[in-house]
């Protein structure tokens, strides 16, 4: 059975798109960089806690596996983190203004065979946002409990004059990286099996490796 250690109804929703069943776990896990600790490092190590308290919280089972996640909010060497009130979330808004910021979010697999991760590191340019824009956006909710103080699945979407890398990665966890874990843990993944190989009508059929080339 696949688990999902996570409080997050927008990771629950990108994880049922890749048609596996799951059950959520809430775990709960400080997330605050330590010191001198480099961004990535930090995702990188939030989703591997997150992972591990959810395989105690099953108490460590052999068939099972744990998913844990963490996605970030980067600019320079600064992570955002959650918006602690509206002001905060203003403030966020207002440095990613017409500027490139980057979005890190690390998925980790936890089975009884050992742990395994991936990283998604994408680049989200913000059109130059007015404080109209801002306070509008702020006083609606959403930028509450969203890394950076924004959601791109949201009215944040608006913000966004360039995206290089993945959308879902930036909402909170990354589909082709989870769907690469999940099957290389031996999950069938719904439409990530390797293809079968082409036969033209009429064409016979070989086992031999040159028949499937290319």
């Amino acid at each position: 059975m696949l688990h999902l250690a996570s409080k997050s109804p927008r990771r629950r929703e990108l994880l049922a798109r890749l048609g596996l069943p799951f059950a959520p776990l809430d775990v709960d896990i400080p997330e605050a960089p330590l010191p001198d600790e480099a961004p990535r490092a930090y995702v990188c190590r939030v989703a591997r806690e997150k992972a591990a308290a959810g395989w105690r919280l099953l108490g460590s089972p052999t068939l099972d596996a744990v998913l844990g996640a963490d996605t970030e909010v980067v600019l320079g060497d600064e992570v955002f983190g959650k918006p602690r009130d509206a002001d905060a979330a203003a403030a966020m808004l207002r440095r990613l203004s017409g500027r490139t910021h980057t979005v890190i979010s690390a998925v980790t697999l936890r089975t009884a065979a050992g742990e395994h991760q991936a990283v998604s590191v994408s680049k989200v340019t913000f059109t130059g946002l007015a404080d109209a824009d801002i306070a509008a956006y702020v006083a609606g909710g959403e930028p509450m409990g969203k890394a950076g103080g924004y959601a791109i699945q949201g009215g944040a979407e608006a913000f966004v004059a360039h995206l290089a890398g993945s959308y879902s990665g930036v909402v909170g966890l990354p589909l082709f990286e989870t769907a690469a874990l999940l099957r290389a843990g031996g999950f069938a993944v719904a439409g990530f099996a390797a293809p079968a190989p082409r036969v033209q009508a009429g064409a016979a059929v070989s086992a031999s490796p040159a028949a499937t080339a290319g």
